[in-house]
């Protein structure tokens, strides 16, 4: 964000746009990011939330009309235009017509086809378009989890917590003020997925589109909730597992839109580790900790003056939230299994979740 020397040259109403607001005293004996300001939470925090849903869409757009979608078009026109040739140099014509007409693409003259022009049909033509976007739609999402994994990672391990010592979630709570590098990243993943939301109502309509639908608004209730009730430790390390994952299904949806068929089954099965692991061994650690060993841990009740929210509401409403979450994550995960088994006997990889002309 903007730093203060800039903030104090912008008319009042934007500074909490670009800068952090609500900057406290840090405590006595902070625990991590010691060399960080802290910061309080408040309403104003959604105008960073604001901004950033504003700079995704720029960066989404740039990423996929002025790169990604460029190369996917470079590279799958090329590998079309070989196998078309590679096809006339076997069997003397090649694979489509011109328009429907009898005569092959204008071609059959070209003894070796090295020359000919040639002439895609409509099929092969929107298969490609389709191949294209979704390509540069994969290659924004692959940058973005990869670099917020990465910035994740980052604040994880600077924060005393660990995966598989989940005790340390809820020690010492609340975790007020927080530090800036920890907000920053909270409200950036907020942005993100509110952002998701209206891109996915943009896009084609995918065949899981109520249950993707209802994951990104129960992932942005306890978002919001975990950062207003400052449960941000238990969230943090979520928002870690999560992004795991993502980046590869990224990645393995870009290699398919590439045809690069045999990558993607190999980076499938990664995907497939990853998944599991971190979704349905850690995240139900995580699951544990919040339904349970947050009960032991937490020595007060519902305090708001010294920010502590944690009250039996609260903590029913915040582990059905989790556990519904989990429950989505396993439906998906049987999809994942079903095009492992399509892997498995020779069919390849395929997104069971894609759009329904993908077929």
């Amino acid at each position: 964000m903007i730093n203060l020397q800039v903030s104090e040259k912008l008319p009042s109403f934007l500074v909490p746009f670009f800068t952090l607001s609500y900057p406290t005293t840090p405590p006595a004996h902070p625990d991590s990011f010691y060399d960080s300001l802290y910061y309080a939470t408040g309403i104003l925090d959604a105008c960073v939330i604001v901004s950033c849903i504003a700079v995704m869409a720029v960066l989404r757009d740039v990423t996929r009309i002025y790169l990604a979608e460029p190369f996917a078009k470079w590279k799958l026109t090329r590998d079309w235009e070989r196998s078309q040739r590679e096809k006339i140099k076997v069997n003397g014509v090649p694979q489509g017509f011109v328009d429907g007409s009898s005569v092959p693409n204008g071609i059959a003259s070209h003894k070796d086809g090295e020359h000919a022009p040639l002439t895609m049909s409509k099929r092969d033509v929107r298969r490609i378009h389709r191949s294209i976007l979704r390509f540069g739609e994969q290659s924004w999402s692959f940058i973005y989890y990869t670099a917020n994994f990465t910035f994740g990672v980052y604040v994880h391990r600077n924060l005393p917590t660990r995966v598989l010592h989940p005790s340390d979630l809820w020690l010492d709570y609340p975790h007020v003020p927080l530090a800036g590098t920890v907000k920053f990243y909270y409200l950036t993943q907020i942005a993100f997925y509110i952002h998701q939301v209206f891109i996915l109502n943009a896009e084609a309509r995918r065949k899981d589109y109520v249950r993707t639908m209802v994951h990104h608004i129960i992932t942005i209730t306890l978002m919001v909730a975990s950062y207003a009730y400052n449960f941000t430790r238990s969230g943090c390390v979520t928002m870690v597992l999560m992004d795991c994952s993502d980046v590869f299904i990224a990645l393995v949806k870009i290699l398919r839109y590439l045809a690069l068929y045999t990558l993607c089954d190999v980076l499938f099965v990664v995907l497939l580790v990853s998944w599991f692991i971190t979704r349905h061994v850690l995240f139900i650690i995580v699951i544990k900790s919040a339904s349970v060993d947050s009960l032991h841990l937490v020595s007060e009740m519902w305090a708001p003056e010294r920010g502590n929210y944690f009250s039996p509401f609260m903590h029913k409403t915040f582990s059905i939230l989790l556990v519904l979450v989990e429950v989505l994550q396993v439906i998906w995960f049987r999809m994942l299994c079903r095009i492992a088994y399509r892997v498995v006997i020779g069919q390849g990889a395929s997104d069971d979740r894609s759009e329904e002309e993908d077929g």
